[in-house]
Order: C-alpha cells, then sequence, then structure tokens
C-alpha cells in the first residue's frame, strides 16, 4: 500500500471538461499523474463511488466548503479520485457544486487504486472494486500525509483533518 515519502503511482485518471481551453478538448481527458502534480501540492480523496451516501452528503461537500482553506494552507488543487467514469464524475461534480474548487477525476479501470495498493472489493455488495475511502497531501508527486479509513469508516479522510496537516506542512 502507498506510504507517506513513496511517488504516486505512474498512471493517468480523466476528467470531464466542459469548456473548451487550456489545451482541454471538450468531454473526457487524460492527465498525467506525474506531470499533473509535479511542482504542486495537490491534496487527493478518494472515496468508493460517486452519488454514494456517505460521499454524496459528506466526504464531497467537506472539501468543496474547505477549498479555499486549503488554497490558502498552500494546496494548489483538489483532487476527488473515484472508480467511476469521467461522465458520471463530471455530473458528480455538477450536483456537488465542485467546479473550481474540487477537480472531480475518474479512475475508471481502477488502475490508480490497484496501482496505490487501495483498491477496496466489494463485489459482495454488486458494487465491483473500488478505491478506499482515503485522502492525502502530496507535494511534487510524492505523499506527505496519508490517511486511510478502515472498511465502512468516514474518521480520517475529511477535510479538516487534510487542512490540518497542509497547515502543518514545512513550506520552503
Amino acid at each position: 500500500m502507498l506510504k507517506v515519502g513513496d511517488r504516486l503511482p505512474n498512471g493517468a485518471l480523466y476528467e470531464f471538461i466542459e469548456v473548451e481551453g487550456e489545451g482541454c478538448s471538450l468531454g473526457p481527458n487524460a492527465f498525467d499523474i506525474a506531470q499533473s502534480t509535479a511542482g504542486r501540492t495537490v491534496a487527493i480523496f478518494g472515496l468508493p463511488g460517486a452519488f454514494t451516501p456517505t460521499c454524496s452528503a459528506q466526504h464531497v461537500p467537506g472539501y468543496v466548503a474547505a477549498a479555499d482553506d486549503l488554497k490558502a494552507a498552500g494546496v494548489d488543487e483538489i483532487w476527488c479520485v473515484s472508480v467511476n467514469d469521467a461522465f458520471v464524475m463530471g455530473a458528480w461534480g455538477r450536483a456537488q457544486g465542485a467546479a473550481g474548487k474540487v477537480r472531480m477525476m475518474a479512475d475508471g479501470n481502477g488502475d490508480f487504486a490497484r496501482a496505490a495498493g487501495l483498491e477496496l472489493d466489494l463485489t459482495a455488495r454488486g458494487l465491483g472494486k473500488r478505491l478506499q475511502r482515503c485522502s492525502m497531501l502530496v507535494v511534487d508527486g510524492v505523499v506527505r500525509a496519508l490517511n486511510v479509513e478502515a472498511p465502512g469508516k468516514f474518521e480520517v479522510s475529511d477535510a479538516q483533518t487534510l487542512l490540518a496537516q497542509a497547515r502543518a506542512l514545512p513550506r520552503g
């Protein structure tokens, strides 16, 4: 499993782009993880699925509400990652009011979840393989803080925990 001090796994995440610009076409666009985190501080939170109860009622809204505080603490971008396709993530982002605050990044095949060692098997519940609920602070592609939830829990991956970690991160 990914741990503090590790580089994020190589690969791509996908984002549904609604307005063409900055080299991005309309629709799903692939973003290389290493390139997208190079020289940046990124708050990433992962969760099992779009439009699911805890994810929609607590996890995403917490990060949307804390976006300005996270940016004031030195975070360049906030990513929500889930094993869903980019179309679903885009629709969920619209429903959550995430535009301009949280990038809704799709891990459609679960490649990131597997490579990070954070895959959660929910096949018994009809949900397939998912991303375990977690949050991390990534600086220049390296994990500087990591919070992984026990299955079915939402106690350590919330926005306020990651905000405290971002504020405590040495700068320079």
